[in-house]
């Protein structure tokens, strides 16, 4: 680690939670990001990856690496979600474009090597669907063991936002979470019944405003775009969830569980089957149960008014 600060390599499909969350990260004295590796998601690959890299950019951490990866599902077409998070996958944000290229090589490549090259020290966390996670772990079965630990945004125990069993980064690719969740390693996973109460409401919003330039133009921007702002009402903003985790665990209630993920069903394929009860069973999971709401807004407005974005086009 860097000093006191926990080392992160984060995967993710930008995204407006996405983007939020990589800004929770950047902004957090408590996190370092060592690398982004980028996947097919929210929208195509070459969106997701263009998205990280102007983040990257404005945000004001030029030096990263990012590594953009697998473009779709191991063995399904992509499953889009333009529809929430516009065609260009970050609302109507408009930063500036990028300078700098994406590094070379491919996400999966750069998994194994960035743990390998430091075993126990670097927190991998996965915002998205888990392709390039299962393609790394199945090329290199050690990656569990090079791993501080693994974090993901994803599943649920009660429903899903794709479907009344799944949620999306389960739904976009199976198969590849099947593979995370059974290789071997345990699996934070802070899903939707957690994420679903950290609503960006009015008073968010308003918070998010008073930041200045980086609320206007990037934090109000994404809240606003995914719909509807009451009082009490409004988007919820998953992935930085999982970030906030990382820089505090004890915002989250979690529980050890078996998690097992369905690709079979044609009602419940992309299903995270959840058993706390564990049945004398080893868990593989630590699930995610409520969030401390009021922290979690306190913990991010401290993190984001610590960045200095670079200045609008």
């Amino acid at each position: 680690m860097t000093g006191q600060r926990k080392d992160v390599l984060i995967d993710c499909d930008p995204g407006i939670d996405d983007a939020l969350a990589i800004a929770l990260a950047h902004g957090s004295p408590a996190l370092e990001i060592v690398g982004i590796t980028t996947v097919g998601g929210n929208v195509a690959l070459d969106l997701t990856t263009a998205n990280a890299l102007r983040l990257r950019e404005y945000l004001g951490f030029p030096d990263v690496p990012v590594v953009p990866g697998s473009p779709g599902a191991l063995l399904r077409p992509r499953l889009d979600a333009a529809a929430v998070h516009g065609d260009s996958g970050l609302g109507e944000v408009r930063l500036p474009p990028a300078t700098l290229p994406p590094a070379p090589g491919h996400a999966v490549d750069f998994i194994i090597e960035t743990l390998r090259a430091r075993p126990g020290e670097i927190t991998l966390t996965a915002i998205g669907p888990l392709t390039n996670v299962a393609l790394a772990v199945r090329r290199e079965p050690r990656l569990v063991e090079w791993a501080r630990e693994l974090v993901i945004l994803g599943g649920s125990y009660t429903r899903g936002n794709i479907t009344p069993a799944t949620e999306f980064n389960m739904a976009a690719d199976p198969e590849a979470a099947a593979i995370v969740f059974s290789a071997g390693w345990t699996v934070t996973m802070i899903g939707l019944d957690v994420s679903r109460s950290a609503l960006a409401t009015g008073a968010v919003l308003e918070r998010m405003r008073a930041l200045g330039t980086l609320g206007e133009d990037l934090l109000v921007p994404c809240a606003e775009f995914y719909g509807m702002v009451t009082a009490t009402e409004g988007p919820a903003i998953h992935d930085a969830c999982a970030v906030a985790y990382l820089i505090d665990p004890s915002l989250i209630e979690i529980e050890p569980a078996v998690v097992e993920v369905e690709t079979l069903g044609r009602l419940t394929s992309g299903m995270t089957v959840v058993d706390f009860d564990l049945r004398g069973r080893t868990p593989n999971a630590l699930v995610g149960t409520s969030i401390d709401v009021a922290r979690f807004w306190d913990l991010a407005m401290s993190a984001y008014s610590r960045i200095n974005p670079a200045s609008r086009v």
